[in-house]
């Protein structure tokens, strides 16, 4: 099975700007992105979409592959759209790949990838269970609800579900409780359908794109990780990160 792993990356950025390029140990954000999902074995090819010329030259200059794609996209999946578009070349999935996860573990995006080999699946992505009462309560933490199926019901930036007669305290241990792991899969057919969506009304009470995709019918199928997530959203992240290698 072809799969194309696309990271988006763009420059601008109100929390910080320039975040691809800041440089970890030595190499930019972006290379160490590119390092690690090219590690994966289930990607046939990795390439870089961005927005901006100094993330382009540096993505060639340690020879990666990448593409330059419009300034106006409002996410990542309309960049991924545009990247598969200009790459030329036929695969039967894609991965989105958060280019703010240094250190994104290659297992993690297999995971994503090898759910494809089943006929059925549209999109994936990963959840891992919450560990702690203030995770479940930060709304900059994603929740995710799911079925038998592992079929993703709804996400949230609220604690879901609602535990009625348990105290925010109580909450932890008395069910389990899941953050979204922020890396897509989609299906070549999917994606083409889902990038021409209007956005839809839970999507924009919560600000969570992938609310869009299931209030239009389509199914998102979760994987469950045990490995945790760093992503880069402030210089302060990379301060803490930096300090603690």
């Amino acid at each position: 099975m072809k799969i194309l792993g696309i990271i988006p990356s763009r420059y601008a950025s109100t929390r910080f700007p320039g975040k691809p390029l800041a440089m970890i140990a030595g190499k930019s954000m972006i290379q160490r992105v590119y390092e690690q999902a090219s590690k994966s074995p289930s990607l046939t090819k990795v390439i870089v979409a961005t927005d901006d010329s100094r993330i382009f030259e540096n993505v060639q200059s340690f020879n990666g592959n990448v593409v330059m794609t419009s300034e106006n996209h409002l996410n990542g999946t309309s960049r991924c759209w545009e990247a598969l578009e200009q790459n030329g070349e036929s695969y039967e999935a894609i991965v989105n790949i958060q280019g703010d996860e240094p250190f994104i573990d290659p297992e993690q995006i297999d995971q994503v990838a090898k759910l494809f080999k089943s006929n059925d699946i549209e999109i994936g992505t990963l959840v891992k269970k919450i560990q702690s009462k203030e995770e479940l309560f930060n709304p900059n933490v994603v929740k995710a609800v799911f079925d038998r199926q592992k079929k993703a019901m709804y996400f949230s930036r609220q604690a879901i579900p609602f535990l009625r007669d348990k105290q925010p305290g109580e909450y932890i241990a008395n069910h389990d409780f899941y953050k979204h792991i922020g890396i897509y899969g989609y299906r070549f057919d999917i994606l083409k359908k889902i990038v021409k969506l209007k956005p839809a009304v839970m999507e924009l009470a919560e600000n969570l794109e992938q609310l869009r995709w299931l209030e239009n019918g389509f199914k998102i199928n979760v994987q469950i990780t045990n490995k945790e997530a760093v992503s880069i959203d402030t210089p302060e992240d990379l301060l803490k990160l930096t300090n603690s290698a």
